[in-house]
This record gives structure tokens, sequence and C-alpha cells, in this order.
């Protein structure tokens, strides 16, 4: 199975600078995460999903920490990095952590409103 099956809904965009970034439309996808804590302000924006994967990427995969960046908007997330073999490790892993149940409430508990 390709990366971009894997990945779905989020998508890799290849920039002719030989940058790459990885981009969610948010609103639909683990939107119930978000609803736990919408008392707090939390809407599952862009910017929620910046707060969340930060998170995840300090706690399990610190070593990309200088080689990812994010760059959410209000509707949309997004992470960049000119690295593109850690860009791909961070959004499998990712992906991953927010399939697993448990493991993506454990990591949004810890998520800061931006």
């Amino acid at each position: 199975m390709e990366i971009v099956d894997k990945i779905k809904p989020f998508l890799l965009v290849e920039h002719d600078s030989g940058s790459m970034s990885l981009i969610l439309t948010v609103g639909a996808y683990k939107h119930e995460i978000f609803e736990t804590r919408a008392d707090e302000g939390f809407e599952g924006n862009g910017y929620d999903w910046g707060s969340l994967a930060a998170v995840f990427l300090t706690e399990k995969m610190p070593q990309l920490i200088d080689r990812i960046h994010f760059d959410p908007e209000g509707d949309m997330f997004c992470a960049y990095s000119d690295d593109r073999e850690a860009l791909e490790l961070f959004t499998l892993g990712f992906k991953d952590a927010c399939e697993d149940a448990a493991t993506i409430v454990d990591l949004f508990s810890r998520a800061e409103l931006d």
C-alpha cells in the first residue's frame, strides 16, 4: 500500500523548492476528539490540529523536532519540511496515533489552545 493510501484523509504535497507539506482540511476527520474539550475553546480547527501534532512530535518523535514545522490556518492543518523522509516518518506516525483512540485522546489531553 502506498503512503498516499495509508495517510488518508491527510495529503502530502511536493513543492518545486524540494520541500514537502502535509495537509489536512479540517472539520470531519476525528472531530469527536476536539469536541471533548469544546468547553475549553477547542473547535477542531487547523490551530487545534497544530497543537495536537506538536504534542505528538514532542513526545513521540523528538528526534524530528528540528525538521518538522507547522503552519496551520483556520480551516487547514499544515506541517512542512525540507526533509522528505522526516515528514513521511512524522506523517505515518501521526496518522497511526490518530487511528489509536487511547493514544490520540491521551496526547490531546496535553494539547494547548493556540
